[in-house]
């Protein structure tokens, strides 16, 4: 694991945005995979100042989100298919038709995990995933648990992560109880894994995750197994190391 030292959230998204940036230009035809969430915005606005300014190409590009809330339309101004268009997809010249997230209106919950891993299977996988970090430790939607979760499964959300998510909603009660999402060992066989974090509220989080002992409690834990990560953090969020 490599960890680049960021001075500040602009700062952490520009580093992470160049890595994002030479995954392409070195595989125009390469497959990301990305997330949603406060964290990743910085991100992709930078992406989209480079493309602006003639640096990059997104055309080839095939993407794959991380989750989606179950019972969300895609129309629905708190789904993350919204979210990817308004920060990302619309502002690129990346092909809809190669953008890809689960179905949140997916009435059967197996059939839809096991549609959404075929796919990821049948891209060749994922070249480079962006991530985030929940505060309890939460990678996608993978919650603290007794074990890792494996594939891509529908998950009940933790009233942590409710609360932490109410503020992109009118109140708390609104916020989705349930979500698809990548599973563990989905996000494990990606290429290459880019983790970006900031805020001191997070600190103590960095500090278990990628310091601690490898546990389900912890789900950003298992990162520390992969072969090539990358943890681009802010000062505050590496304050505790």
């Amino acid at each position: 694991m490599r960890i680049y030292r960021a001075k500040d959230y602009r700062d952490m998204s520009r580093k992470a945005a160049n890595i994002l940036s030479a995954q392409v230009i070195m595989k125009p035809n390469c497959v990301l995979g990305l997330a949603t969430g406060s964290s990743p915005v910085g991100v992709y606005d930078q992406l989209v100042e480079w493309y602006k300014k003639g640096d990059l190409d997104f055309s080839e590009v095939t993407s794959v989100n991380l989750d989606e809330y179950k019972g969300l339309s895609p129309e629905s101004d708190q789904s993350y298919y919204y979210f990817m268009h308004k920060h990302f997809f619309d502002r690129v010249n990346i092909n809809p038709g190669k953008t890809y997230l689960p179905d949140g209106l997916a009435l059967d919950e197996a059939a839809e995990c096991a549609r959404y891993s075929a796919m990821i299977h049948e891209l060749g996988g994922v070249d480079m995933q962006l991530l985030g970090l929940g505060h309890n430790g939460h990678i996608g939607f993978n919650e603290p648990d007794e074990a890792f979760e494996k594939d891509v499964h529908c998950v009940s959300l933790t009233e942590r992560t409710i609360e932490a998510n109410k503020r992109f909603f009118a109140s708390a009660e609104e916020v989705p109880r349930k979500a698809y999402t990548m599973g563990i060992k989905t996000i494990m066989q990606a290429k290459k894994v880019v983790v970006v974090v900031s805020g001191e509220e997070k600190a103590e989080m960095v500090k278990k995750a990628f310091f601690g002992p490898v546990t389900p409690h912890v789900p950003g834990s298992i990162l520390q197994m992969h072969n090539d990560v990358i943890l681009i953090a802010d000062e505050a969020a590496l304050s505790r190391l």
